[in-house]
């Protein structure tokens, strides 16, 4: 049965039609991810089928008494209004205390903040959480979310997945998060030219579906220009010879994408990085750091010890207020360190993007502003020229030529990441580069840093895009420590929903196991067992000195056999065994350490 019918349904704002002639249904329980192009016509879909907006023509049609429940980007709380009575409404403590879904919700969305704070008191994040706890805790029959991830750390949007996969209300949500569509969404609608186009399934089953429809219109497309040589063939000659008709087959999902390259050729991108970097990058060495420098602000780093290479791609995660974007800012050297010392490599050509949007002449037409900086790029092995890059990143045809004062917030964030990139760095720190940016723009953005030879250091929630163009993960937690992650994100949710410190680990983004101190052994353990888990220990320790010291070694090598690029694949080749071999030692270190901590 539908809650919402939408019947030959249209709508315009100005002369751009963003509906036309749409018909569509929600069905119970229906789980539906709404992507499209910015501006392309999602908010208004969903606004049309929550009946907030009355579309130019057509019919929409609800369930008698449905009860709806909307998330807009721009909440309408009372400033004067404490979270309390926001969120909580009339119920008495007693009441919403008892009840362990508004508990998990509180914690989840509210956790540490007053109740009794004002609205106006609050940040935009903290402002979104309390909304999206307010809708969360009524009952809906359906649920219409705009953006629900905006301003929510990895653990909070995961929470948020598996609560809204749980409930059975159905859901209709529009979001840039590809991961988080994954996690929530049965069905996915593409907003396209005043079109609706449906696909079974969640982000990644779209785009299998996606690449299908394009292969069977591609081959459409040839049959018919076959056809139509044939016709000219048979104007010239008369009766056509016997031809045998072209055969087309169905690829299966995996057929689509079995012959496909990696999306990084990682060899040849640390060849590429080698040479333009050289052996250093940063080094940072025994660094204490407070977020507003020296003694100042909360303690982000604790006596830690840091290398990144040429060619590292590493993401930074953790709770909001941790201190990822105060480590980007030490690395541009625009905060101090406390103590310790950090060194930078001599040919480091630094770029950082930053949460803050920095200033453009709002006179400068677009194009302008980019080739100011420079016409043409070198990204890979291919030159693009700065209005192709434009146009790659969603700035197509006239759009090149707005002037910069009438830009929105997401154009004037994609057109800085631009001008950053045009400079030619060797090194790109990113503080939430997919802020405002579309699916779309998304994944031109990832292929275009997929050719690009450099160091890579990413601030980023979207968790999708943060496994996609980064290589190693490393956990920041607000105690001053670091954590390499190998598990990634999975790895890092699976700790914090134990409740467990992550381990600190150093040199390279790898473990140092002296630094790591088990525990007490556990009551009971024999003296005996206590002395060979110890010399286990020990002789595990210092196999993985010998294997970093192997590690070592052979990044010198590479670096100088950069323009060997035979050489450089077998290195790599032996690199890639003693990293495995590093795997597995530590796995075993690991297992030791915890046996005598338990």
């Amino acid at each position: 049965m539908n809650l919402v019918n939408l019947e030959s349904v249209s709508h315009a704002y100005g002369p751009k039609p963003l509906l036309s002639d749409v018909s569509l249904g929600v069905e119970v329980g229906e789980r539906i991810g709404v992507v499209g192009r910015n501006g392309g016509g999602k908010t208004t879909l969903l606004s049309v089928i929550s009946a907030d907006v009355r579309p130019d023509s057509g019919r929409v049609t609800h369930t008698r008494g449905l009860r709806v429940g909307m998330l807009t980007q721009h909440d309408a709380l009372d400033p004067a209004m404490p979270i309390r009575e926001i969120v909580l409404g009339e119920k008495a403590e007693h009441e919403w205390a008892g009840d362990q879904g508004v508990r998990e919700i509180l914690s989840n969305l509210i956790g540490d903040l007053d109740l009794e704070a004002k609205a106006g008191d609050l940040s935009g994040g903290e402002r979104r959480r309390t909304a999206l706890a307010q809708l969360l805790i009524e009952e809906h029959d359906l649920i219409m979310l705009d953006e629900p991830t905006n301003h929510l750390d990895i653990e909070a949007i995961a929470w948020l997945a598996g609560h809204l996969s749980g409930r059975k209300s159905a859901l209709v949500v529009v979001t840039h998060d590809r991961w988080f569509l994954d996690a929530v969404s049965t069905r996915t609608w593409e907003v396209v030219d005043g079109r609706v186009e449906r696909y079974e399934g969640g982000y990644a089953a779209y785009v299998l579906a996606k690449a299908e429809r394009a292969r069977i219109a591609q081959a459409a497309e040839e049959r018919r220009q076959n056809l139509m040589r044939k016709e000219i063939a048979w104007l010239r000659r008369g009766p056509p010879a016997r031809t045998s008709k072209p055969k087309f087959r169905v690829e299966a999902a995996q057929a689509l994408i079995a012959d496909e390259p990696p999306a990084r050729e990682s060899v040849e991108l640390l060849r590429f990085a080698a040479v333009r970097l050289g052996k250093t990058v940063y080094d940072l060495e025994d660094v204490t750091l407070h977020a507003g420098g020296p003694g100042s602000g909360p303690l982000v780093l604790d006596d830690c010890t840091w290398q990144f290479g040429p060619g590292d791609r590493v993401g930074l995660i953790g709770v909001n207020g941790s201190g990822k974007s105060s480590v980007l800012r030490l690395l541009a050297d625009t905060v101090q360190l406390d103590s310790g010392r950090m060194t930078r490599g001599k040919t480091v050509r630094l770029a950082h993007l930053s949460q803050e949007l920095a200033e453009l002449d709002p006179t400068r037409r677009v194009l302008e502003t980019v080739e100011e900086i420079r016409k043409y790029i070198q990204v890979g092995k291919k030159e693009w020229s700065a209005s192709q890059l434009l146009e790659r990143l969603g700035f197509k045809g006239e759009a090149q030529w707005k002037v910069v004062g009438d830009l929105s917030g997401g154009e004037r964030r994609r057109l800085q990441l631009l001008r950053l990139l045009m400079d030619d760095p060797n090194v790109l720190l990113l503080d939430e580069p997919t802020n405002d940016l579309d699916i779309e723009t998304l994944n031109e953005l990832e292929d275009l840093l997929d050719g690009w030879p450099g160091t890579l250091i990413l601030v980023s929630h979207d968790r999708y895009f943060l496994e996609r163009v980064t290589d190693k993960c490393v956990a920041l937690l607000g105690n001053g420590k670091l954590s390499f992650l190998p598990g990634g994100v999975d790895e890092y949710l699976a700790r914090r929903a134990q409740g467990t410190a992550l381990t600190a680990r150093t040199t390279s983004l790898q473990p140092t196991p002296a630094q790591i101190q088990p525990a007490a052994p556990q009551e009971g353990m024999s003296a005996k067992e206590e002395r060979e888990l110890r010399k286990e220990l020990n002789r595990l320790e210092r196999q993985l000195d010998r294997l970093g010291d192997q590690e070592a070694k052979l990044h010198a090598a590479m670096a100088d056999a950069a323009s060997d690029y035979a050489k450089l694949g077998s290195l790599d080749a032996q690199l890639r065994d003693i990293l495995d071999q590093k795997d597995t030692v530590e796995a075993e270190w690991l297992e030791l350490a915890d046996r005598l901590s338990d």
